[in-house]
This record gives C-alpha cells, sequence and structure tokens, in this order.
C-alpha cells in the first residue's frame, strides 16, 4: 500500500490517519501558506490513494470546516468525483458533501469555485 501523504507538497508520508491528515486541513485552514501543498496533497491522496473511505474522510473534512470562498472546497468537491469514477461508488456521506459543494457552488460562485463541481468544468 503506497504512503498516505500529509499535506507536504510531493512527498509521501508514513502511513498517515485520518487524523493526521485532517491536521495538515486545519494547519491549511488556519494559515494559508499551507493551502498549496494541501491541494497537492488532496489531489495525489484522490489519484492515487486505494482507501476510497480514507479519500472520502479527507474530502468530507476539508468541505466541512473550509470557510465560505476557500479555494480548497471545489477541490474536495472535484476530489470527491475523482474517487467516484475510481471506485465506482461513493458513501451516503460523502455524495451527500459533495452534493453540498455542488448547490454551494450554484448559490453562490464566490463561496465554492464552481468549476471543480460542474460536470463540464465551467462556472454555472
Amino acid at each position: 500500500m503506497p504512503g498516505r501523504y500529509c499535506g507536504r507538497t510531493g512527498h509521501a508520508a508514513h502511513p498517515a490517519s485520518p487524523g493526521t491528515y485532517a491536521e495538515a486541513i486545519v494547519r491549511a485552514l488556519d494559515d494559508t501558506a499551507y493551502e498549496a501543498s494541501t491541494a497537492v496533497a488532496l489531489a495525489g491522496i484522490a489519484l492515487n490513494e486505494h482507501d476510497r473511505e480514507f479519500i472520502e474522510h479527507c474530502c468530507i473534512e476539508l468541505g466541512m470546516r473550509a470557510a465560505a470562498g476557500n479555494q480548497l472546497l471545489g477541490l474536495a468537491g472535484l476530489c470527491l468525483g475523482h474517487a467516484a469514477r475510481r471506485f465506482g461508488r461513493l458513501s451516503e456521506r460523502a455524495v451527500a458533501s459533495a452534493e453540498s459543494l455542488a448547490t454551494r457552488a450554484e448559490l453562490d460562485a464566490s463561496d465554492v469555485d464552481g468549476r471543480a463541481t460542474s460536470p463540464t468544468g465551467t462556472s454555472p
């Protein structure tokens, strides 16, 4: 099983628990200097991690904790889409999170970037 990302750009860490990744998310939410590395890590997880539940946990945490307008919100929705494509399914909680992010994007593009939650990749 590949190492899980811990929020550092391009570095696979020791196998991390969802709690460890949640700490990296909180760090990115508290300090925008960590947003880019968290975005890279989240995309890497969505595209390479073999544990669907871990991917979902990371995306749901980010979707619940990020402030309105945070650029990572749209990415969380996009990464849930990658997980759905790769595994052919998502948990009910992950589907609800993705739907919530998409709805928020439709209602206010300054809240969630709709390009990440739109099937065509364009803002509504």
